[in-house]
């Protein structure tokens, strides 16, 4: 992990705000290790200016109290909403993502890229869609 922490991955102000424990498992630890690992650090690396992380582990509580799906991989530490700072960076962001041909599980265009979903996962699925 060279570019993320996992306090950087867990922080949520929801969850602050709203007195939601958001503290990880071992388990959901070493998901978003090789999240970071395998996705985030050599994209980070490749891009080469700073990546912010919207939203990374979610808890049941947290993810339910932001909407997030009920199978949501935030919940296993399995993704991250990402973003360069905008729509272009994030469609740019996007490409490059693509053109490294990272084992990415997902990676979702979010709203016309007001952010980036990335997920990691043993099934590796290189699925990159969008979402309206």
């Amino acid at each position: 992990m060279k570019y993320f922490t996992i306090e950087e991955l867990t922080r949520s102000t929801t969850a602050r705000l709203r007195g939601i424990d958001n503290t990880p498992s071992q388990q959901v630890i070493n998901n978003l290790t090789a999240l970071v690992d395998n996705v985030l650090d050599p994209l980070r690396e490749a891009w080469g200016k700073p990546i912010k992380v919207n939203s990374g582990y979610r808890c049941r509580a947290l993810n339910k109290a932001v909407g997030g799906v009920p199978a949501s991989q935030h919940m296993r530490g399995e993704a991250a909403d990402i973003t360069g700072g905008s729509p272009e960076t994030n469609r740019e962001l996007y490409s490059l993502l693509k053109r490294l041909n990272l084992p990415v599980d997902q990676a979702i265009n979010e709203y016309d890229f007001r952010w980036i979903h990335v997920s990691y996962s043993s099934r590796h699925r290189r699925h990159y869609f969008a979402i309206r």
